[in-house]
């Protein structure tokens, strides 16, 4: 959805703008090709090798590029660190990127038969082998249906922990099979989906760092400036409207009948009031996109 961020996110050629989840640098390098030389993109994001990817394909703007290896929790610590109370605009495109799940040592893809792993900071010490071999039952489950929305969860969890009790569950592979052995041909590549967003949003936290990057979003664009978001399922979608919604009130309401509500300023304006679908022929060409919303708002 290169075109639609661009039409809702750069609105100065001479502005600062973040791209908060620069993956392989796609997004970074059509909002450079629309800056003037006084323009600048930010990037962060919390993968070191995605900044060393997303590096060469932007080195021939220089400066005007600066990357960071940050997760955007952390947006207000880095553009202060950079020297930078406001921008002008701030780019979120969730989730997994392309280059990510591309990648076979990064084991987020059960395409293939790879360590199990699904960090997007290697320094972190949980990663989804930890999870699937550490967590109780209960845990599983919960965490299966919360972040994966999955049905048969409780029964994957069962399996995985029956399994893991004669051999740890080391790779891709070996995490597919068991789910595979519990939903049947019929409608696995779906669980399967699930299970493995499931158990990636677990080990990197992504549903909380998201609502803090968003709050302090908020708070650092500038007037004017604007914020787009594309997610790509329901949880993430749901977490951008609230936040919207939130920062765009008017009042606050009193949770009482008896009582007023208290008015407040609009932090925000909202203006896609329904999220952006990307054009079918892009669905066509890129099946990853299919599901993808692109929501965005305006600081008042």
């Amino acid at each position: 959805m290169v075109q639609e961020v661009l039409g809702y996110l750069v609105t100065r050629a001479d502005g600062v703008y973040v791209d908060a989840t620069l993956g392989g640098g796609g997004h970074a390098e059509a909002i450079l090709q629309k800056l003037g030389a006084k323009g600048k993109l930010i990037g962060l994001d919390a993968d070191a090798d995605a900044i060393a990817e997303a590096g060469k394909r932007l080195k021939p703007y220089g400066k005007q590029a600066v990357l960071v290896n940050e997760n955007f929790r952390s947006l207000n610590a880095v553009l202060a660190a950079q020297g930078y109370q406001n921008v002008l605009g701030v780019l979120f495109d969730l989730g997994v990127s392309s280059f990510q799940l591309d990648e076979s040592s990064k084991g987020f893809s059960f395409r293939g038969d790879e360590r199990l792993d699904m960090r997007m900071d290697r320094s972190q010490p949980l990663d989804a082998q930890a999870v699937v071999n550490s967590y109780d039952e209960q845990q599983l489950a919960d965490i299966i249906w919360k972040y994966g929305e999955e049905k048969n969860g409780r029964r994957i969890a069962r399996a995985i922990t029956r399994i893991r009790g004669r051999h740890t569950i080391e790779t891709t592979g070996q995490l597919a099979d068991v789910i595979e052995s519990v939903v049947g041909n019929r409608f696995v590549t779906k669980s399967l989906a699930r299970v493995f967003q499931a158990i990636r949003i677990e080990v990197n936290n992504e549903l909380e760092n998201l609502r803090q990057a968003l709050l302090e979003a908020v708070e650092t664009v500038e007037r004017h400036g604007r914020i787009v978001v594309i997610s790509y399922h329901s949880l993430e979608d749901r977490i951008v409207k609230q936040t919207f919604k939130t920062a765009a009130a008017t009042s606050i309401p009193s949770g009482s009948k008896l009582l007023p509500d208290t008015p407040v300023e609009p932090r925000i304006a909202v203006i896609t009031k329904k999220p952006v679908l990307p054009a079918s022929q892009e669905q066509s060409n890129n099946p990853r996109a299919r599901s993808a919303k692109l929501r965005a708002a305006e600081r008042l």
